[in-house]
C-alpha cells in the first residue's frame, strides 16, 4: 500500500474556485505523480456562488463528476442540462469533442465536489452523457457500485476497464475487499484506518493486485474506491 497524503496535493486559488490536484494537472506538475492505471485526474474542488466554469472543450477523456455538497449545474452541446446533487454521478465521455460548462447553480451556498478523469478505451468514439442518482442508504455500510464498464447493477457505464464503488460508514463500520487488481482508495471525508493505516480527509492509497483493502471507519466517512485494470 502507497499512501498519498491530503497535504501533499497541488492546491490552486483562484479566488472563485479553491482547487486540491491529486494528480499533475494545469500549473501543478509532478511526474511522480502522473495518474494512477487509467485514472488520470482527481481534483477536489471548491466553488464560490454564482461562479463556475464557462463552455470549454474536451476530447478523449472520461470525465466524471461526483457532488459532495450544494448543486451543480451541467450544460454542453450535446444538448444535456442537469442540475447535480449530492449522491448524483455524472459522466461525459469526450470523445470526438465536446462543449461544456459546470456552474454552482446556487447564489447562496456554495459548491463541493471531485472532478475524476478517466483515460479513455477507445478514442475517437462518439460524445456522450449519463447521470444517475444512487440514494444514501444504497451507499451506507457497503460498496455500491457507481461506475463499469458495461452499466451492471444500474451503475453509470464508463469507456474503460474500471469500476467505481462509493460507500458511506458510520463510525466502527467495516469493509473488506479480496486482492484482484490494482485498487486506489480516496477518503472523500472522515477518519478510517486502512491496513492498519490511518487516513483522513482527502487522503488516498494505492494497492497492487495482491493486497487485501481491509478498512474501518473511526467516525462518518464516505470512501471512493477504484477497481483497475
Amino acid at each position: 500500500m502507497k499512501i498519498r497524503r491530503s497535504n501533499e496535493r497541488g492546491y490552486a486559488d483562484h479566488g472563485w474556485l479553491r482547487s486540491y490536484h491529486t494528480f499533475s494537472f494545469a500549473n501543478y506538475m509532478d511526474p511522480n505523480h502522473m495518474g494512477f492505471r487509467a485514472l488520470r485526474v482527481i481534483n477536489e474542488d471548491r466553488v464560490a456562488p454564482g461562479h463556475g466554469f464557462g463552455a470549454h472543450p474536451h476530447r478523449d477523456m472520461e470525465i466524471i463528476s461526483y457532488v459532495l455538497e450544494g448543486e451543480m449545474e451541467h450544460k454542453d452541446n450535446m444538448g444535456n442540462g442537469e442540475v447535480m446533487r449530492p449522491g448524483d454521478v455524472q459522466r461525459m465521455s469526450a470523445g470526438t469533442g465536446v462543449l461544456h460548462s459546470e456552474f454552482n447553480h446556487s447564489q447562496e451556498n456554495g459548491l463541493h465536489f471531485l472532478q475524476i478523469w478517466i483515460e479513455t478505451a477507445q478514442r475517437g468514439i462518439r460524445p456522450s452523457y449519463e447521470q444517475k442518482h444512487f440514494p444514501s442508504a444504497e451507499r451506507q455500510g457497503q460498496w455500491r457500485l457507481v461506475l463499469s464498464p458495461d452499466g451492471r447493477d444500474g451503475s453509470v457505464s464508463v469507456n474503460q476497464d474500471v469500476n467505481l464503488y462509493a460507500s458511506l460508514l458510520s463510525a466502527g463500520d467495516h469493509l473488506t475487499t479480496p486482492p484482484s487488481r490494482y485498487a486506489w482508495l480516496h477518503v472523500v471525508k472522515g477518519t478510517i484506518e486502512v491496513n492498519g493505516e490511518r487516513l483522513t480527509t482527502g487522503d488516498a492509497a494505492a494497492f497492487t493486485p495482491d493486497e487485501h483493502v481491509e478498512l474501518t471507519s473511526s467516525d462518518a466517512s464516505e470512501v471512493l474506491l477504484f477497481d483497475l485494470a
